[in-house]
């Protein structure tokens, strides 16, 4: 019997099947898919969720996709290409195309089961898979509805850095030492490891060995690396994850650097899109900027005083997402199951939990 790492609380209500399904590159997924009480009895409306970028499906995804099956839905969380138990020869690397067709593939796999209605069929991004969600919805129509939850365009951070900070000058840094790793990496046969977000030392030259985690919580850590290490490395921490357990290879960024994310995101309407995203979150503006490029039905959904991991990691923040899709169109999708009632209810229990 394989042993359960899922990360959050389990709701032994809700059934969980172990599922794999290939995606067009003949890359082997792995999802858990999260089934609602009666869902053989009917249709049922579906939900597909990944990220956040680096993170498996024991993690947020799959406390996204367990909470959404206690709403009606059909959900499942998956592992993207080279990560987790997914498939994917070279491991801890990631491409802006195959993580968007991983959304595509998950669509054709939860499309076939016999319980689910083709015509209800959504996704979220989390974080870092945000950018790839929307992207597939722009091109994949069987996406009936898309939301994002503290979106991060990894396309843009990479290639610009946070805040577009990188000036001309440390852009063409990064590139000459990306260019010259590739040699490096083909001489030994092997790929080197490094970091996604490269930063630059005193001198000004980027920043290559790889980001060495501390045992115990630095006292000068910034608010947003205590978030980010506290989840990832204490109460989430999984072995299969990148995030704060290993590293990615250090060329991966070339693949993001050559292909922006969401440039079809006018294409996505008449669909509707939700984003949501916590008021004091450092990856708010990701959210901000996607909104207005976007066509309606949209949704932009500030939740007050959360950052970006109140908005990553608590189901109170699947209430929003439940409240605001019916505001963005969704009730047009989703039917009951997106209801007014139930998007009051635990918009109030986060306020309580806020106090």
């Amino acid at each position: 019997m394989t042993m359960d790492t899922r990360t959050f609380e389990i709701y032994w209500n809700i059934e969980m099947k172990k599922v794999r399904f290939q995606n067009r590159y003949g890359i082997e997924l792995a999802g858990d898919l999260y089934l609602p009480e009666n869902y053989p009895a009917q249709k049922n409306p579906a939900i597909i969720v990944a990220g956040p970028f680096g993170a498996v499906k024991e993690q947020a995804s799959g406390l996204y996709a367990q909470q959404m099956a206690t709403y009606g839905f059909v959900a499942l969380a998956f592992d993207p290409s080279f990560g987790g138990e997914s498939g994917g020869s070279v491991r801890n690397t990631a491409s802006p195309d195959i993580f968007t067709e991983d959304y595509s593939a998950a669509v054709d796999y939860i499309g076939l089961l016999d319980f689910v209605d083709r015509n209800r069929i959504g996704v979220i991004g989390i974080c870092g898979l945000s950018g790839m969600a929307i992207t597939a919805a722009g091109t994949d129509t069987r996406i009936k509805a898309v939301a994002t939850m503290s979106m991060y365009d990894m396309s843009r951070d990479m290639s610009r850095g946070h805040m577009d900070y990188y000036t001309e000058e440390q852009r063409n840094k990064i590139k000459e030492y990306l260019s010259n790793q590739r040699w490096k990496d083909a001489k030994n046969g092997a790929f080197a490891l490094g970091n996604h977000e490269i930063g630059f030392d005193e001198t000004g030259e980027p920043l290559t060995d790889v980001m060495e985690v501390p045992a115990e919580l630095p006292e000068e850590a910034d608010a947003v690396f205590a978030a980010f290490y506290n989840y990832y490395y204490k109460r989430a921490r999984h072995p299969r994850a990148v995030n704060f357990v290993s590293s990615w290879t250090a060329t991966m960024p070339v693949a993001f650097w050559n292909f922006p994310l969401m440039t079809n995101i006018k294409e996505v309407s008449p669909r509707p899109i939700l984003m949501v995203a916590g008021e004091n979150a450092h990856s708010r503006y990701y959210s901000e900027d996607a909104y207005k490029a976007a066509v309606e039905p949209k949704e932009l959904l500030i939740i007050p005083e959360a950052d970006t991991m109140n908005t990553t990691i608590p189901k109170i923040a699947l209430g929003a997402w439940a409240w605001g899709a019916g505001a963005a169109g969704g009730d047009q999708v989703f039917g009951n199951h997106l209801g007014d009632e139930t998007g009051v209810h635990t918009l109030r229990e986060w306020e309580k939990e806020m106090e």
